[in-house]
């Protein structure tokens, strides 16, 4: 079966993809004129500004859903994993996708309000959704549609499951059999609650738990401070090919990085734009910013934190393509959330190993949980036409057997099939999104126009010569709700119009 999966994942993720995700993100960076970092202000500002209503969730809880979804078991066990494969280069490419991964979020979370849609009574957008009623393409619609149910219901799971069932046994001696069962349990409840338990479980633990998390590694790399020029600069060196021991894995270094890096801030993997559409905004551009700041919260500050951790104690393993040992830190212990628990322990003992289990049962949990509202997202999308209901049933069994599945199973099976699910996701929202970036930039244009007159922006896609917005034309009253709901007097940054 790994055989199976990894030839897969090789045809999936060949350099083409690698070398996309990057160049899609430069691309968008440059046509923005970089406003990841020229809104900065603005997107901590909307973060905390608006209101949900009956159809739909708060900025901040629909960013709390897409943080469920991208702070996971990536930014533990995939950060190790990138540096035992790719060597401490491979930190270095992960930031660099966030960084211009930031763009794509942008553009497909602004696409994903612009062509939302209100069902029974609930706010539902996505790729799926843009790519029919932005380019027309039902078919195209329909395969990525039942992709992402396919990624999200069942292979995704299994991997975040994993990483819990493994650390836990790390750190309590749980069973994984017993892990397996409770999580079962714990899902049903929180799934079967619908969209608005959902995003008040992700709003409530999410910033609890990544905040936690954060100030914990701080306080290791503040212990060890003296160390930490010499991190970076290894960071830096191997990201290049200039560090003798780790010279000969610099294609690695990118290919892994990226790899985790898409798998951990999911940027243009069109997993983002499924939470972002239930946010209740007055302008889609709104809600695409505080979803590009979302980039950031999870790898400049979850990712870092793992990596500087583990580097700096040296409680780390790489090796070569061949499988041989290039350097040796933990021997006898497989890539993975064991590390990190290794590193925290040395560093806080009798305390560290315990808190990484715990934070990261949260981080995945919530992960798993951000899956299902995607895949059920996805199920709402095909039903508009087919009218199935029970297929979103059907889903919530699917998804809790693979759990229990992933919790029990190898963490190379888990991950491979992790990784099929996110690249096929990845390939045909890049695609989608390339073709249909014009909308997104229109958006954006607009709202800096609106910004610059000193009020708060509202959306009118006739007057852009948006087709196919119909939410945005047939709920006109709501949406001017929105934007009283957002607070006054309004105050444009002068920074963020320039």
């Amino acid at each position: 079966m790994n055989e199976i999966v990894n030839a897969i994942n090789g045809v999936i993720w060949s350099p083409a993809l690698i070398y996309l995700c990057l160049g899609v993100g430069l691309y968008f960076s440059l046509r923005s004129r970089f406003l990841q970092l020229r809104h900065m202000k603005e997107m901590v500002r909307l973060m905390f500004r608006g209101k949900g209503n009956d159809a739909g969730v708060s900025s901040f809880q629909a960013l709390s859903m897409t943080l469920a979804g991208r702070v996971g078991t990536g930014n533990i066990a995939g950060v190790a994993t990138a540096i035992t494969f790719g060597g401490p280069g491979a930190l270095f490419w992960m930031w660099m996708v966030a960084f211009l991964g930031a763009s794509s979020a942008f553009v497909e979370s602004t696409l994903g309000q612009v062509y939302k849609e209100k069902i029974n009574g609930e706010y539902r957008g996505g790729p799926a959704f843009y790519i029919e009623k932005g380019l027309g393409m039902k078919w195209y619609a329909w395969t990525f549609a039942i992709a992402t149910i396919f990624a999200c219901g069942v292979l995704l799971p299994g991997v975040q499951a994993n990483s819990i069932g493994s650390s836990l046994q790390t750190a309590f001696d749980i069973d994984p059999n017993v892990t397996a069962a409770g999580l079962a349990l714990l899902l049903g409840f929180i799934i079967f609650g619908g969209v608005k338990r959902i995003a008040n479980f992700a709003s409530t633990v999410v910033p609890f738990m990544a905040l936690g998390y954060i100030i914990v590694a701080c306080v290791i790399i503040a212990l060890n401070i003296g160390q930490l020029p010499g991190v970076i600069l290894l960071i830096w060196k191997s990201a290049f090919g200039m560090e003798a021991g780790f010279g000969a894995i610099l294609g690695l270094a990118i290919m892994w990085g990226v790899k985790r890096g898409v798998y951990s801030n999911e940027a243009a993997q069109g997993t983002g734009p499924h939470a972002s559409s239930a946010a209740a905004v007055s302008h889609p551009a709104k809600q695409g910013l505080v979803q590009a700041f979302s980039v950031y919260i999870d790898t400049l500050f979850v990712c870092s934190a793992t990596g500087f951790m583990l580097l700096i104690t040296g409680l780390y393993n790489v090796q070569g393509p061949d499988g041989a040992a290039i350097y040796t830190g933990i021997a006898g212990i497989a890539a993975g959330p064991g590390y990190v628990q290794t590193a925290m322990e040395s560093m806080m003992p009798g305390f560290g190993n315990y808190f990484v289990a715990i934070a990261l049962f949260f981080f995945a949990f919530t992960t798993i949980v951000a899956y299902y509202y995607i895949a059920e997202t996805n199920i709402a999308f095909v039903n508009r036409k087919i009218n199935r209901p029970w297929l979103t049933f059907l889903l919530k069994v699917a998804l809790m057997a693979a759990t229990v599945y992933g919790t029990v199973k190898t963490a190379d099976l888990a991950w491979g099939l992790g990784d099929i699910g996110v690249g096929l996701m990845a390939w045909l929202n890049i695609g989608a999104i390339l073709m249909l970036q014009k909308p997104a930039f229109a958006c954006l244009k607009d709202y800096e126009a609106q910004l610059a007159q000193g009020v708060d922006p509202v959306f009118h896609p006739e007057k852009l010569g948006i087709k196919n917005a119909d939410y945005w034309i047939d709920n006109r009253a709501e949406v001017n709700l929105m934007r009283e709901q957002t607070g006054h007097p309004f105050e444009a940054d002068p920074d963020t119009v320039k």
